[in-house]
């Protein structure tokens, strides 16, 4: 007579019955209207965040009255400037399952939180993952709020979005959120050889997270990048980092020897076009002299990411 094996019911104790938490980090500086504009947005989410994370380089970064009318607990903490150490200290903090990293100028739709704790409770062997930008200011002069929160509705509202998740070779920056497990495990941090705006910084976390899940983006998730240009790196300093970075995510292996060439190129050739005939919001001639100066270094052998935080 065959054996019958007894189901028994999953219990609060058993680690996939237990709901999983997810917290949202978002390193800022010198942009407290922004903040103030953005972070208040959060509590049209359907599914609240567990705990919200701010991480500034001086307590004027942020008027704390815009998170007065949050439902969830804000933990504001300070850290040197640079948006790497700046997610390394909100990384110190965090205890949730899940932490989705967002820039301070990027707008969720309402079940964006939702959507993305649905992925990775099915999804087990995700270990990060990003979401569908419907528009993004950072290619242009920027979005304004209320123009973003427009987007958003109207990309709703649109029967003809196909619904996709697939793996990717990295997550984008302005919404990135990674199982906290995956980084325990192995204790992952962000590069603080990349200081000030990063760049790449979210390549390379992404070629780290992947040697332990998959990494995918997903059209559930959607959000606006409004790409605001207040206190963003000076041209000559991001003209820098668009060469030394992607040479030394290149030397360290989290960078193919492709994707860099096709970086690096894409901007030197954008930055020579382009400085003819600037975008208003653009500092052309700054990159462009930028590029510059780390071919200089490149060919002298002085080629360093940090190098940016000494050029005027």
């Amino acid at each position: 007579m065959a054996q019958v094996q007894e189901m028994m019911p999953a219990t609060g104790n058993h680690p996939a019955a237990r709901p999983l938490t997810v917290a949202i980090g978002i390193p800022s500086c010198g942009r407290s209207d922004i903040l103030s504009a953005v972070l208040p947005l959060i509590a049209r989410q359907s599914r609240q965040p567990d705990a919200i994370y701010v991480c500034l380089s001086s307590p004027e970064d942020m008027d704390p009255r815009c998170v007065e009318g949050l439902a969830c607990p804000v933990t504001v903490v300070l850290s040197e400037r640079g948006l790497c150490r700046q997610r390394n200290r909100i990384l110190a903090e965090v205890s949730a399952d899940i932490i989705l990293f967002l820039d301070d100028d990027f707008l969720m739709a309402p079940s964006y939180v939702s959507e993305l704790v649905a992925l990775f409770a099915s999804q087990p062997d995700v270990a990060m993952c990003t979401g569908t930008v419907i528009a993004d200011g950072i290619i242009g002069p920027g979005i304004a709020v209320d123009d973003g929160l427009e987007m958003i509705e109207a990309g709703l509202s649109r029967p003809d979005l196909p619904v996709t998740f697939a793996p990717i070779y990295s997550a984008y920056g302005c919404n990135m959120a990674v199982r906290t497990a995956a980084i325990r495990r192995s204790g992952l941090r962000f590069d603080e050889n990349l200081p000030l705006y990063g760049w790449l910084e979210d390549v390379d976390f992404s070629r780290l997270v992947a040697q332990h899940g998959r990494v995918v983006r997903s059209s559930r998730l959607l959000g606006v990048h409004l790409g605001t240009k207040k206190a963003r790196t000076p041209g000559i300093k991001f003209g820098y980092s668009q060469i030394a970075n992607p040479i030394y995510l290149m030397r360290k292996h989290t960078m193919s020897i492709r994707h860099a060439t096709v970086q690096m190129g894409r901007n030197l050739i954008a930055n020579i076009v382009k400085v003819w005939n600037p975008e208003p919001w653009v500092d052309r001639k700054g990159r462009l002299r930028g590029n510059a100066r780390a071919v200089v270094d490149l060919l002298t052998g002085r080629l360093a990411p940090q190098n940016v935080e000494r050029l005027e």
